[in-house]
């Protein structure tokens, strides 16, 4: 600090906010993503047993790359790569769907059928929608949002 005396004086706080930078590791409230945590709440062994690292989106597979209700997405969870289905995000959506406390989602086969035999949350009733889809995950469900 003793560097920006004198000449340097007016630019003193410059330097005090470069030295004191705020870094977070929480992310911003987006929607899934790349490397964006996700919560497994189904009861597939996978998904509940403990694990040092939480379970990261790796890609999504849709055209602009970001994951909303009912999009699929891969996941790296224990050293594997599994497709999940997102049944929940933090990222406030349109109107009357809920916002979640965590991005929620459910293990998938490749051909669609759920990994598990429970959803343990409460899925948003907008997938009902799409049920040609995702029959056997809401079939798996006990409550709707």
């Amino acid at each position: 600090m003793a560097f920006f005396t004198g000449l340097w004086g007016p630019f003193a706080h410059v330097s005090r906010a470069l030295s004191q930078r705020c870094f977070s590791t929480t992310g911003s409230l987006g929607a899934i993503q790349k490397m964006t945590r996700v919560r497994v709440v189904d009861n597939s062994a996978l998904g509940n047993t403990p694990y040092h690292r939480p379970p990261r989106c790796i890609h999504v597979y849709n055209k602009n790359g970001v994951g909303k209700v009912g999009d699929r997405i891969l996941l790296a969870i224990k050293g594997q790569k599994k497709k999940a289905l997102i049944v929940g995000h933090r990222m406030p959506g349109p109107r009357m769907t809920p916002r979640f406390d965590s991005n929620n989602v459910v293990l998938i086969e490749d051909n669609g059928n759920p990994v598990g035999t429970r959803i343990k949350t409460p899925i948003p009733s907008s997938l009902r929608q799409r049920e040609g889809e995702f029959s056997k995950v809401l079939a798996i469900a006990q409550n709707f949002v």
